[in-house]
């Protein structure tokens, strides 16, 4: 991770583009790239974004080395090891949702539909 780290720092660092490099503005890209990443996947149903072509997994696989990109170069101007990042969320989320309480629960709420229905007016006239 540290030799990636130096490589982007370099890439920037050879265009000038450090400057423009801060946090805010790291994160603001970050969320664009997640964003253009995230569009290659709208309206597809879970298999067929399971099981992309070859050209859309090269498009996904671009994008998702943008987001690295950013990600790296937002952790290594706060200092965080995104590593040890993630390792510390995971067990943090261990003891927030033990394995015992949760393997064997329910599909989760959202797979089971709205809490509430929409009731629009032509509901309402149906039945009286």
């Amino acid at each position: 991770m540290k030799e990636l780290a130096a490589e982007i720092q370099r890439f920037a660092e050879e265009r000038g583009w450090v400057k423009h490099h801060a946090p805010k503005n790291l994160v603001m890209a970050l969320s664009v790239e997640v964003a253009e990443l995230a569009e290659h996947f709208t309206w597809l149903t879970a298999e067929d974004s399971a099981s992309l072509g070859p050209d859309e997994l090269s498009d996904v696989a671009d994008e998702v080395g943008d987001v690295v990109i950013y990600l790296v170069n937002l952790c290594s101007k706060l200092g965080i090891d995104p590593v040890k990042a993630a390792r510390d969320k995971l067990e943090k989320a261990k003891l927030k949702y033990p394995a015992e309480a949760f393997r064997e629960r329910p599909e989760p709420a959202r797979a089971r539909g709205p809490k509430f229905a929409i009731q629009t007016a032509a509901d309402t006239n149906e039945r009286k």
